[in-house]
């Protein structure tokens, strides 16, 4: 499967995210992540998330897909982070 994932938290929390995430995702921008997962990695990131996270403060959104086949990926602006399998 695709996921996208995406958050807001608190700085000292959003550091900790960031790394765990790097691990398992591809960094897009700031505090995007895409990146194919199987099902039991996707399981894994949600609970290293949920171990990461303050649920009463900070948000973590992510998005599944059953492949990265979608219609068109567009930027305005710069470029934060190229994935060549986009191009």
């Amino acid at each position: 499967m695709y996921v996208i994932v995406v958050y807001d938290a608190a700085p000292k929390r959003g550091v900790k995210l960031m790394k765990f995430l790097r691990q398992h995702l591809n960094w897009v921008q700031n505090s995007v992540f895409e990146g194919e997962l199987t099902e039991s990695g996707f399981e894994n990131l949600k609970h290293g998330i949920k171990d990461i996270i303050n649920d009463k403060k900070d948000s973590v959104i992510y998005y599944r897909f059953d492949s990265q086949n979608y219609h068109y990926r567009g930027i305005i602006g710069v470029e934060k982070n190229e994935i060549d399998s986009f191009i």
